[in-house]
């Protein structure tokens, strides 16, 4: 395994933790613009199980992933010419999530067996700081089981599924109310907010 950096400005002990089990193919919480988050990386295809296990989630919905970069979704995504990406790289980083094409290899637990990923750049330090030090994008959903509400606090994420992660990185959220907004890459209609 590659070392990871202990110093700069992104360096923390327990980011240091996360992003490790993380490397090693576990599966941790995280805060992110609105409510915690649940992630892996997305070639760990034992790791996304367990995800989908946890929340009790159909893989057929499909999982979002987040980035540091745009460079980041680059082996996941096949980003448009022309259209819509202006407002896609303007929106970036952001709280905006677009579902793009996905690229042939990612795997069908994380498009739901459709050809498309939904995937943000996040703005947020500690979930931007993790995907960096972790080195790759990192598929994120809500910590919460499916079809219950969204958890906001390290605390209730304990609570509700601490015995099933493997690590939960504690932090603030960003300023968002709940989820993020999801907009469609072709059509630029949302799918989820507004």
């Amino acid at each position: 395994m590659t070392s990871l950096p202990t110093e700069g400005p992104r360096y923390s002990p327990r980011l240091e933790i996360a992003a490790r089990l993380i490397a090693a193919g576990g599966v941790v919480a995280y805060p992110t613009e609105g409510v915690y988050g649940v992630g892996c990386l997305p070639t760990e295809e034992r790791a996304i199980r367990r995800i989908l296990q946890i929340k009790r989630r159909s893989w057929r919905k499909g999982l979002a992933v987040i980035a540091a970069s745009i460079e980041q979704l680059q082996p996941l995504v096949v980003l448009p010419a022309g259209g819509l990406y202006p407002e896609i790289a303007a929106s970036w980083p952001g709280p905006v999530t677009w579902v793009l094409k996905a690229r042939p290899s990612v795997s069908k637990l994380i498009t739901g067996g459709r050809g498309t990923i939904a995937v943000r750049v996040t703005d947020h330090a500690l979930a931007r700081a993790l995907c960096l030090r972790a080195g790759c994008a990192l598929v994120s959903t809500s910590a919460n089981l499916s079809r219950h509400a969204p958890l906001l606090s390290p605390i209730a994420v304990r609570h509700a599924l601490g015995t099933e992660l493997d690590y939960v990185l504690a932090g603030q959220l960003g300023g968002l109310d709940g989820p993020t907004a999801i907009r469609d890459a072709a059509t630029g209609a949302y799918l989820r907010g507004a």
